[in-house]
């Protein structure tokens, strides 16, 4: 990789001279430069290299999930479901389910570290943006299982977020995007996040609000532009991405629900203005 930028120089200079050299080996750093920033680089990670993003960030997961469901102090009934819903949703195998039960409990014991589980996944992941944003988003649709984030659940995604280098506008504004598409579970508006689907005597101003919170848009933003923001966080979710940044094969499917939804919310905005 380090080397594109001599190689199309010397292409350059072979074909054109000194100017095509120098264009060759500006093109040259160009590349490098994308590539470094691409997690995946020209031919995606190597096995070795995403296994071990895989690991890392299934056992992040897991941990910091049991550290959440001891936010408040115990674990409940409700919250040792939803971790098993999770691994239900995962298709996991039942030696696949015992391990991240173990990691679960690693996560609620009381000399667990957030800050050196945090570290260990960024030694790791840290130049895969996606990964550290899908974490987040994990761990948000966790804490909002029981359809609500308690105080202090809050401070402690807050704390995270910020260790896995969010900002505290960015986490809060993640938050209300994520709090907004779990209302459209399933493809349609859900009341709640919880009951019925999307009906003409619900109201139609707080679905059409949720619609663009889910987005992260203003409502008053331009055709134009809602249109490139809807097909970024589509192109977020695309499994190929996800799967070539080190995401776990099977949390692929929890990561594309989140296109749905977006879809969903996106679909509902278009319908309001009346646009294709």
């Amino acid at each position: 990789m380090p080397y594109i930028k001599y190689v199309t120089a010397i292409i350059g200079y072979m074909s054109y001279g000194f100017w095509g050299a120098l264009i060759g080996f500006i093109f040259g750093s160009w590349l490098t430069y994308r590539f470094r920033r691409s997690s995946a680089g020209l031919f995606g990670l190597n096995p070795k290299h995403r296994l071990k993003r895989q690991t890392i960030f299934i056992n992040t997961v897991f941990m910091l999930m049991g550290k959440l469901a001891k936010a408040d102090g115990r674990i409940s009934e409700a919250e040792i479901a939803q971790a098993e819903s999770f691994m239900t949703q995962l298709e996991m195998t039942a030696e696949r389910r015992k391990a991240a039960i173990a990691l679960f409990k690693q996560g609620a014991k009381a000399d667990f570290s957030v800050e050196k589980t945090i570290n260990e996944f960024l030694a790791v992941c840290g130049d895969a943006a996606n990964l550290k944003q899908l974490m987040v988003m994990y761990l948000l649709g966790s804490a909002l299982a029981d359809g609500k984030i308690v105080a202090t659940e809050q401070a402690l995604l807050k704390d995270i977020a910020l260790k896995l280098g969010f900002s505290d506008r960015s986490f809060q504004q993640l938050m209300m995007m994520i709090q907004a598409q779990s209302q459209f579970s399933g493809g349609h508006y859900q009341s709640g996040g919880a009951g019925g689907g999307y009906s003409p005597a619900q109201n139609a101003a707080n679905s059409l609000a949720s619609a663009y919170q889910a987005l992260g848009v203003e409502k008053d933003i331009s055709d134009s532009l809602l249109k490139k923001t809807y097909r970024k966080l589509i192109r977020e979710f695309h499994p190929d991405r996800l799967m070539g940044q080190g995401l776990p094969e099977d949390m692929i499917k929890v990561a594309t629900e989140r296109s749905k939804e977006v879809q969903a919310a996106y679909d509902l905005i278009k319908k309001s203005r009346g646009i294709n």
